[in-house]
């Protein structure tokens, strides 16, 4: 018979070092604190009046912006709880490129709400179970609310007015300009498939100087930098891309070279350049007529290319050498040699061209539709206000994908969450048993988007939100939160639209974030490998 031989702490079962939090007061409280902290960071920054935040990065790198996805990437966040949360945002940033904020700020908001149940003694299982009948409520109750669907996805100004409420929320007062500029990048290039349309072929090269209103729209993939010879413009272009030096490779061992006289070291470097020269005349028997190099061109390559008639072009950035292949069908090679025929890229013109002041080098190849490309070419006074532009254009982009799938839009301004949330209070009133109070929470939940809305324009919340209700009570249901004056506006004349399955993808991200969270209710957390051990005795 087994004897009592007495229980067996944790401190036995795991490492030194380890932290350990169970329970409602010790694990829940932490977890929904944690991920309060980081929602109230990115709650300011909703709306076309939110505030930037300035991140310094791990590399010190500086960041200025009010996109969530940004702020809470470069943060770094290392607590568990919190990094669910930071990772559903960047799940909605992946899938649908929009509606970052709104993921963060609501699974914030949702736990909020659960703290305020926990104290009032709901059990944990309640509210969840109340969270999961609202969430779902509510993507069921949004496909009624869409007011108006895009009906040629190829008209720029109908596109264009789409996009407003997505680049003004990240660039307020700049839409009028930015959005026929997306609008028109995203047109050209869309394929009679519209479904197909890739983000990736609308690229923005960012040239720092002038005003946000000299950016102009070139059509083609961009480099803002010149060519390395004299041959700037090629037509029907065979391109071979090097992602090493183009110049005779290293030899694997070292050796020594004796040189007794000067016809002797003549002898040697004449070799040296019959060796280039015979690998560029393999090159250039190939067809080849653009090389497009990654690393260092030496000088007599450059020469001996110079005579073949070859355009030169370094590119340095892996990412950029990376879009160039998927453009013109080549592949980066390792060696310096000529390549097999699958191995060239092509392009129906290739030059250089003086964009904004800058020598840039542009391909174009419009023979193959899922090869048209559009460059945003992009100004601004500062390198931190160009990352930021090219956000906004990144969401819009996003948009503009998201339509050729579902073109789909609900009022925005808070007009959608506000009658979700009147929605789920009338639901709330029906249910029976402790959920009622979870869906309720839900409900003032949503809530907090119009009222940060109003509150980031400088508006009283509690009177604008009283007089957003009575405007849906009285029938104006596509009124939302007025920005620019106090009061409300109808959001549909002034084409101020969410998208909505990016709007119903980030509450599903939101509520199943907070979920999560709540159904934890205890944390071990193993002792980081590194650092001192916390046995050994200081000195």
């Amino acid at each position: 018979m087994l004897g009592g031989t007495g229980g067996i702490a944790l401190t036995e079962l795991l490492k030194d070092g380890h932290k350990h939090f169970q329970g409602i007061d010790e694990a829940v409280a932490k977890n929904i604190e944690a991920c309060k902290k980081l929602s109230t960071i990115t709650r300011t920054s909703i709306g076309p009046n939110g505030m930037n935040k300035m991140v310094v990065n791990h590399l010190g790198k500086l960041f200025v912006t009010n996109d969530a996805a940004t702020i809470v990437k470069e943060m770094e966040v290392i607590h568990p709880a919190a990094k669910l949360v930071a990772l559903a945002s960047q799940t909605q940033k992946e899938e649908i490129g929009d509606t970052t904020n709104l993921v963060v700020v609501l699974a914030g908001t949702l736990l909020e709400g659960a703290e305020a149940l926990l104290r009032q003694g709901l059990p944990i299982a309640d509210i969840i179970a109340g969270y999961t009948k609202a969430y779902r409520a509510c993507l069921t109750h949004i496909d009624s609310l869409s007011v108006k669907s895009i009906e040629n996805i190829r008209s720029e100004e109908e596109v264009s007015n789409a996009l407003r409420a997505t680049v003004c929320s990240k660039q307020n007062g700049l839409e009028d300009f930015l959005c026929p500029l997306i609008a028109k990048a995203c047109v050209q290039i869309v394929p009679k498939e519209a479904s197909q349309f890739n983000v990736d072929n609308v690229r923005v090269a960012k040239i720092q100087g002038m005003s946000v209103y000299d950016s102009f729209l070139v059509k083609g993939f961009v480099l803002t930098r010149d060519s390395e010879g004299t041959i700037k413009h090629v037509t029907d272009a065979k391109i071979v891309v090097f992602g090493t030096e183009v110049d005779l490779s290293a030899t694997e061992t070292k050796g020594n070279v004796l040189i007794k006289n000067a016809e002797e070291l003549m002898n040697y470097s004449k070799s040296e350049e019959e060796a280039i020269e015979k690998i560029v005349q393999e090159i250039a028997a190939t067809g080849v007529n653009v090389l497009v190099a990654q690393s260092t061109i030496s000088e007599m390559s450059l020469h001996f290319l110079e005579r073949a008639k070859i355009m030169v072009i370094k590119c340095p950035s892996k990412f950029e050498i990376a879009r160039l292949c998927k453009l013109s069908g080549a592949t980066s090679l390792a060696r310096f040699g000529a390549p097999l025929p699958e191995e060239i890229g092509k392009a129906d013109r290739v030059s250089v061209d003086e964009l904004g002041g800058q020598p840039c080098t542009t391909f174009v190849r419009d023979s193959l539709e899922q090869t048209k490309v559009s460059t945003i070419i992009l100004r601004a006074s500062t390198s931190n206000h160009l990352d930021d532009l090219s956000r906004a254009i990144d969401n819009g982009v996003n948009i503009y994908k998201q339509m050729t799938k579902d073109s789909r839009f609900v009022a925005g301004g808070g007009a959608c969450e506000l009658r979700m949330a009147a929605h789920l209070k009338e639901m709330g009133g029906k249910t029976p048993g402790l959920e009622q109070y979870a869906i309720k929470k839900y409900a003032e939940a949503l809530e907090t988007i119009p009222r940060t809305l109003a509150e980031n324009a400088g508006q009283d919340t509690t009177s604008t939100i009283s007089n957003l209700y009575a405007d849906h009570t009285a029938g104006k249901l596509n009124h939302g939160i007025n920005i620019d004056s106090p009061g409300t506006r109808d959001m549909l004349e002034a084409s101020i639209l969410d998208h909505l399955v990016s709007k119903k993808e980030a509450m599903r991200l939101a509520s199943e974030a907070a979920i999560t969270v709540l159904r934890v209710d205890t944390i071990i957390m193993a002792r980081q490998s590194g650092g001192p051990d916390p046995n050994r005795a200081p000195g």
